[in-house]
């Protein structure tokens, strides 16, 4: 974060989720096209509450086709209207194969309609096994609720059955398999969408301004990393834990076969005064519209000693807050919380986009898409800004699209980091640390490139020798 002042310990429990919602007139249904042979899949849906603070929405998924259906493949979304800048947290009550093996995810709708402008997408995990033809997932009870616990509606709720109070076939809530829609009905315009094919274009635009650095430098101290325009964090403050230190020489180099790898080392004894967090960032602020991205290892175990630390591994896009609720504040962030922390009690993997805030009393406008299921492992994290829209991939696929209105004003510095939100976590004295790697950083100026490009362009620098670029100018 470039604003070492700042205290994020609040960002995202606290936080709401402001969407743009347009086009709410009501418009006619469209179905879904035919399921894959031997792939088919129903859901049955009853619901458990009709008011309160709490929707619950409980499930039951059905292999109908004559196939055995990888339950790791299945996505199954369940849409509502938000209330207006409210965000929504996302719980399992009990589950017959295990709620550590369910995932739950919150989409807008690119066209939202009068009943639906987001949804809650459920996954599962490789540990819920397979659905042999005729077996169903059982029970699926699940919740959601407003992230402030304020009353909701859901009366002019899509996906919402008043009626329905034991299971049946309910086509409000669709389901794709392997990203080919199989069951249901979608809000009109908006149906579950296969992850990009290979068809998408695969070669590098044509060339343009761009940072790329491979991070091959011999440590913290070596000329080149300032040389390049990078600084790497000394100076005390937040986020995190009190008292702890920014330590630039946990901040190292190494090789991994020819490639060079950056390692960001935090560790603790469980006080203040023996916290080391670790950042590096660009002391330029020049990178507004374009594409980001980096290939990241996220850690979900420390390398030695107890584990529970609330952890925050980040890859993130920041400027600074001139004042409390200024309008032309901007940050674009992906946070791994591998042992939960902000209220949230496991690993969650959050992309948010910031338009503004103010630390005191807490205020804050943004809009985020969430993961709780573990991303322990190497990850391609991209991230695209244009006139539009700003969206997030994970290994290719879309994590999260947010609204316009969360577009940056101003240009902004790259920047990562390995912080404790607290010591909560994990109370012992005995010492642990956690890594987290980075493989490389990307970004190209005012271009929107897939996933595909992004990779194909960075294979280009890598064929060529190249191990750091940097053309993109100065901000005006």
């Amino acid at each position: 974060m470039s604003d070492p002042s700042r205290n994020r310990k609040l960002r995202i429990r606290a936080a709401l989720a402001v969407a743009t919602v347009t086009g709410l007139g009501a418009t006619a249904l469209t179905a879904l096209p035919a399921a894959a042979a031997g792939e088919a899949v129903a859901v049955q849906y009853r619901q458990s509450a009709t008011g309160g603070d709490q929707v619950e929405p409980w499930l039951k998924v059905v292999n109908t086709g004559t196939s055995s259906v990888p339950l790791s493949q299945v996505k199954v979304r369940y849409y509502f209207k938000a209330d207006a800048g409210a965000s929504y947290t996302y719980a399992c009550s009990w589950a017959v194969k295990g709620c550590a093996d369910l995932t739950g995810t919150f989409g807008t709708l690119a066209r939202p309609t009068a009943t639906a402008d987001r949804y809650l997408e459920v996954g599962f995990t490789a540990g819920a096994g397979s659905l042999a033809p005729g077996a169903d997932t059982g029970d699926m009870q699940l919740r959601f609720h407003r992230s402030d616990w304020q009353p909701l509606d859901q009366s002019d709720d899509y996906s919402f059955g008043p009626g329905q109070t034991t299971y049946a076939n309910w086509s409000k809530v669709t389901a794709t398999v392997a990203g080919v829609p199989v069951w249901g009905t979608a809000p009109a315009g908006d149906e579950p969408t296969p992850t990009p094919t290979p068809t998408d274009p695969t070669t590098p635009p044509p060339t343009g301004a761009a940072l790329f650095d491979d991070f091959d430098y011999t440590g913290h101290t070596d000329p080149a990393i300032g040389a390049h325009g990078w600084s790497v964090r000394s100076n005390s403050g937040g986020p995190g834990v009190a008292g702890a230190t920014w330590a630039p020489e946990n901040v190292t180099f190494a090789k991994d076969g020819t490639n060079s790898i950056m390692n960001l080392r935090t560790s603790t004894a469980g006080t203040g005064e023996s916290t080391r967090h670790t950042e590096i960032l660009t002391r330029a602020s020049k990178f507004k519209n374009g594409t980001y991205a980096a290939r990241v290892r996220f850690s979900d175990a420390p390398l030695s000693g107890p584990d529970g630390d609330h952890v925050v591994q980040t890859f993130f896009t920041i400027n600074d807050l001139k004042a409390p609720m200024a309008d032309d504040y901007a940050e674009y962030d992906f946070e791994y919380l591998p042992n939960g922390g902000w209220g949230e009690p496991a690993d969650i993997l959050y992309t948010t986009s910031w338009e503004t805030y103010r630390p005191d009393p807490w205020e804050a406008v943004n809009q985020h898409s969430e993961s709780r299921t573990s991303y322990d492992g190497w990850h391609d994290l991209v991230l695209t800004i244009d006139g539009n829209a700003i969206v997030y991939y994970v290994d290719g696929r879309e994590f999260g699209r947010h609204d316009a209105r969360y577009l940056p004003e101003r240009p902004m510095s790259i920047n990562f980091n390995q912080w404790l939100i607290d010591l909560a976590g994990q109370t012992s004295t005995t010492p642990r640390a956690y890594d987290q790697k980075v493989d490389y950083v990307l970004h190209v100026k005012d271009q929107v490139l897939t996933p595909a490009q992004v990779a194909a362009k960075v294979g280009a620098y890598r064929s060529a020798g190249t191990t750091f670029e940097d053309t993109v100018p100065a901000a005006q």
